[in-house]
């Protein structure tokens, strides 16, 4: 009989789940899969056009028989097998999502971070989904950053290494003890969830300043064009 902590859980989890982050995070999901499913399509269609038209072309030169025609959707069956295992999603390790270009990080962090969420509790999980939105929104502000400006090492210790290191940190404590408070503070349950909400709010701000970054130079470079092309046609003017 499930207990007054599992109902909780699972109560917390329901609500996670129609909450607007929940069902933003779960639409970019969908989406993902999707385009997964139709990149692997559209591979294995080509592929199955090529040696379709291999098997044609040879077929002018050569009647092909009842057993060129069987080769044929053999060979198309094992290719087809043979795309599809090979672009099976890569299973993102810490170890590789830190030593990825910089504006690919985002989204493999937040690919690892989705295959940790059964492990994680309720309230984590709601934690992944706001960080998800922003890790997604930053990602076009890394993408224009050199990779040896102190900005991008920033994010990358922050992306990279903390966050990763934040769940598997939490992840080494046994199971029966996440819960408890330990020492007289929080119970590992709740320092997680505290974790990712800092690292969360850490990142909206390091967005934030890259784009008031981009809007200063804008600024600057609208300021420029009215002197160059405003001013001189109010001097002329006169």
């Amino acid at each position: 009989m499930p207990g007054s902590d599992d109902i909780i859980e699972h109560a917390a989890d329901f609500l996670r789940r129609i909450s607007p982050e929940g069902r933003a995070a779960a639409r970019r999901r969908r989406e993902r899969r999707k385009a997964a499913f139709m990149r692997i399509a559209k591979r294995v269609v080509l592929a199955c056009l090529a040696i379709l038209a291999v098997a044609i072309a040879i077929g002018f030169v050569m009647p092909l028989q009842a057993e060129g025609v069987f080769l044929t959707m053999i060979a198309m069956a094992l290719v087809s097998v043979a795309i599809i295992l090979w672009s099976r999603a890569p299973d993102f390790t810490p170890e590789k999502v830190a030593s990825t270009d910089l504006h690919l990080l985002p989204s493999q962090t937040g690919e690892w971070l989705e295959q940790q969420r059964p492990a994680l509790p309720s309230p984590a999980q709601r934690q992944l989904d706001q960080l998800t939105a922003s890790l997604d929104a930053i990602t076009p502000q890394l993408a224009a950053l050199d990779a040896r400006s102190p900005e991008a090492l920033e994010a990358r210790r922050l992306i990279g290494d903390e966050l990763p290191e934040l769940v598997r940190g939490y992840q080494k404590v046994p199971p029966s003890l996440r819960r408890q408070p330990l020492n007289g503070g929080p119970s590992p349950d709740k320092q997680l969830v505290e974790g990712l909400g800092t690292i969360g709010e850490e990142i909206a701000r390091m967005n934030a300043r890259l784009a008031d970054n981009d809007l200063k130079a804008l600024a600057t470079q609208n300021r420029f064009l009215e002197i160059k092309y405003k001013g001189d046609g109010e001097m002329g003017e006169q």
